[in-house]
């Protein structure tokens, strides 16, 4: 497994599920991270109703599967701080013989599957908690969507691994800079919880409007 340099403190912990507000929208990263600022809509509460839910279930055992939730961890690697939903434990075998068990981490999520890689990277950072801390590599994990009720299985590649990585080193840099990026409008603006708080659209025109009005004065 790569080795890293332990990079920050327990003062320096951010909390995981930032990763996944920093590759949706830095802007929104940032209002909710560094200027603390949350609005909360009917999706949102759904989806917070879902992990309060899953975090409150009672540990179990299945044959050769133990299932733990609202589990907490921690990277100082990453600077990341969290819960996990579920981390199942799978019994393995090794060569020799002897048995240990091998985390398999499982994240919910209350719509379907994204475009892009947050859901992804969030649970990549899950994976890379679990490996520092019980010192073995963790393989694969799985999301679940309440949507459609089904497990998509991802694997840790390398590819993602350094993507979630470089994410919290950005997530970290955000924070350290203290300044909430200009908001720029996406169709992806309107299904956000802070776009009465964001405001892209007026922000976008004011920033058009300056720009023309920095022109004509050029012009003159």
């Amino acid at each position: 497994m790569e080795q890293q340099k332990i990079m920050y403190t327990e003062d320096d912990l951010l909390p995981l599920s930032g990763l996944q507000h920093l590759i949706f929208c830095e802007r929104q990263c940032a209002l909710i991270h560094v200027e603390q600022a949350w609005v909360e809509n009917r999706l949102t509460a759904e989806g917070r109703i879902m992990h309060e839910r899953v975090h409150s279930a009672d540990r179990e055992s299945r044959g050769d599967i133990r299932v733990e939730y609202g589990m907490p961890f921690r990277s100082l690697k990453l600077g990341l701080v969290g819960k996990a939903d579920v981390v199942e434990f799978h019994k393995k075998r090794q060569e020799d013989g002897e048995e240990f068990w091998l985390p398999f981490p499982v994240e919910y999520k209350r719509g379907r599957p994204k475009k892009d890689n947050s859901d992804r990277v969030q649970l990549c950072a899950q994976a890379l908690c679990l490996e520092e801390m019980l010192a073995l590599q963790v393989s694969n994990g799985a999301l679940f969507y309440g949507k459609t009720r089904r497990r998509l299985d991802v694997a840790f590649e390398l590819s993602l691994r350094e993507e979630t990585r470089h994410a919290a080193q950005r997530f970290h840099e955000l924070v350290k800079e203290a300044r909430t990026p200009k908001a720029v409008y996406k169709k992806q603006c309107d299904r956000c919880s802070m776009l009465d708080l964001c405001l892209p659209k007026t922000t976008g025109k004011s920033r058009s409007i300056n720009r023309y009005l920095m022109e004509a004065a050029q012009e003159k």
